[in-house]
């Protein structure tokens, strides 16, 4: 159930965006004097300010013969039933010794439409929204841009029923953007966007929270190199994006892809560090490189990739010394023998320490075998050797009994 109080205070917000709507619709608000503006669709009327009451007056358009078709004149005033855009121009009305009276220029034009808004935060202490005019105009339009943010605790419900409002600072370098300093991050934010042209007005409320629209700038300082003597590996470094900020508890992770330039399929790896060594590149080949990175608690979106950086690992020189020492017999043979592979290099081009790698994973998993094997073998001796031990006890008691018996009574009780 919603309080008094906060039916009040949105009310407020709305009505001081209006107020701020109306005071930028009045037509002289646009410093441009001597013009008039109509809405397209509409009867639109010009008046003959010099002109006498009762006065025949006789009006005319600039650059046309005639005035536009069904247009009226009524007691001095140009009347334009249902104007078409085509009707804008500067008319001017004139006395009966054609005398220049008056002179305005029409604009006409629509409404405002609802803009389209999205937002965007490229690092946990601003955000910034752009804008897009749903409907083309055709006239001068403003935009007014404020922000509200919802308050969350009950000690900012005490101190400001309405929550904090302020202005989205529009920067006169980017048209269509504007910035919020110093949000919050477990705040959220309603967001109002305000189109107005000398016509009127329209707005977009949009609800946001910092979590939901955090998308980081690509990292930056991209460097791709070949590691010697490796021909599958590429060393791959890169540095935060300058607008992040240098917090331990704001960190980025990362993305990185990666294939031949010849080749259209990428490889991602995913990463926390700053750089990363590619083991599976393809010898000889030149490689095409990007990064981007995301929050690490997974918030937001990706960010977009970083430019392109390139890089050929090295050969392999056992190719290398193989291609040397081939001789112009061999190479003759070869070229009337056409190649089955696409590739001529040697099919092994395996690391020596993935080799040696290979051979340890394979000892440790053979010693691991052998002792669950030498366990179990322990275990089953155990049990047998418990269970013969059962067997050979009652049959010594019944060997014993039996002895026993064979006695004479004179030899048993004394």
């Amino acid at each position: 159930m919603h309080s008094p109080t906060r039916g009040l205070g949105r009310v407020m917000v709305f009505l001081a965006a209006a107020l701020a709507s109306a005071s930028l619709a009045v037509p002289e608000g646009w410093g441009e004097e001597g013009v008039q503006y109509g809405q397209v669709g509409t009867d639109v009327t010009l008046s003959c300010a010099g002109a006498r009451a009762g006065s025949p007056v006789q009006w005319r358009r600039e650059g046309a013969a005639a005035l536009p078709e069904g247009s009226a004149i009524h007691q001095g005033a140009l009347v334009l039933p249902h104007a078409s855009l085509a009707a804008a121009g500067t008319y001017s009305c004139h006395g009966e010794d054609g005398s220049l009276l008056h002179a305005v220029s029409l604009r006409l034009g629509h409404l405002p439409g609802v803009p389209f808004v999205s937002c965007r935060a490229s690092d946990y202490e601003n955000f910034s929204c752009s804008w897009t005019s749903s409907l083309e105009t055709f006239l001068p339009t403003r935009y007014i841009t404020t922000y509200r943010k919802k308050s969350l605790t009950g000690e900012e419900k005490r101190r400001n029923k309405s929550g904090h409002v302020g202005p989205c600072l529009q920067d006169p370098s980017r048209a269509g953007t504007c910035t919020v300093h110093r949000s919050e991050f477990w705040s959220s934010y309603r967001l109002n966007i305000t189109e107005v042209n000398p016509l009127g007005s329209s707005f977009r409320l949009l609800d946001i929270t910092m979590q939901a629209i955090i998308k980081p700038d690509p990292p930056e300082g991209l460097v791709v190199e070949p590691v010697p003597l490796a021909p599958r590996r590429l060393y791959v470094s890169w540095k935060y994006p300058a607008s992040w900020p240098k917090e331990p508890h704001f960190q980025l992770r990362f993305r990185l892809q990666y294939r031949p330039v010849i080749h259209r399929s990428w490889s991602v790896v995913e990463t926390v560090n700053l750089s990363e060594v590619i083991t599976d590149a393809f010898a000889g080949l030149e490689h095409v490189v990007q990064v981007s990175a995301k929050d690490f608690l997974d918030a937001g979106n990706w960010s977009e990739w970083s430019a392109e950086a390139r890089a050929t690992p090295v050969r392999d020189p056992a190719a290398t010394a193989s291609e040397g020492t081939t001789t112009d017999a061999s190479l003759e043979s070869l070229a009337e023998e056409p190649s089955q592979a696409p590739n001529p290099e040697p099919i092994n081009r395996s690391d020596p320490l993935e080799k040696m790698a290979i051979l340890v994973s394979l000892g440790i998993f053979a010693f691991f075998i052998l002792a669950a094997v030498l366990v179990i073998t322990i275990l089953i001796w155990l049990r047998v050797r418990k269970h013969s031990k059962d067997e050979t006890k009652p049959h010594n008691f019944l060997v014993a009994a039996t002895h026993l018996k064979a006695l004479p009574r004179t030899q048993i009780l004394p």
